[in-house]
């Protein structure tokens, strides 16, 4: 089968595309599966590319780095001085975050989860700027065993 590029919704964001990515196989009876190897790492790489990326998180995002980070919506609330209904208001696109909470929960990420937070505070400030629309998230599958997908430039 071909090396495609593959629209991973599984993590529960809408917006990834891992390239070069040859998840699709066939089962004994020809049907198509897919099997991903190293989701962990894939999930870090996800995160990274998001933290690194500009607009306002959304949502999915919230709860997605939330979960990759092991928190519960309680415990992030304690650490970012809010209450555990503003994170669900948050997680559920209800009300916008705001942008000194975003620059939070970005480096939140970038500790918890040993990510690459690029650039100053003055970047990370822009990255955190709302945008109209979302953008996409693209990851690379690498031929490297110890960082098999990174984001993409």
């Amino acid at each position: 089968m071909a090396i495609a590029d593959y629209h991973y919704t599984e993590c529960g964001l809408d917006n990834v595309i891992i390239r070069n990515a040859n998840f699709v196989s066939e089962d004994h009876d020809g049907e198509p599966v897919v099997c991903i190897q190293s989701v962990g790492m894939l999930h870090k790489a996800i995160a990274e590319g998001r933290i690194n990326q500009s607009g306002t998180l959304n949502g999915q995002e919230i709860r997605f780095l939330r979960t990759e980070m092991g928190m519960t919506q309680s415990e992030l609330a304690e650490l970012v001085n809010r209450d555990t209904q503003s994170v669900g208001r948050w997680e559920r696109n209800e009300i916008v975050l705001e942008p000194t909470i975003d620059i939070l929960l970005r480096q939140l990420a970038a500790e918890r989860l040993e990510l690459a937070l690029e650039g100053s505070i003055t970047s990370l400030i822009r990255l955190a700027r709302h945008k109209a629309t979302q953008a996409q998230i693209t990851i690379e599958k690498t031929t490297d065993a110890k960082r098999p997908y990174a984001p993409a430039a």
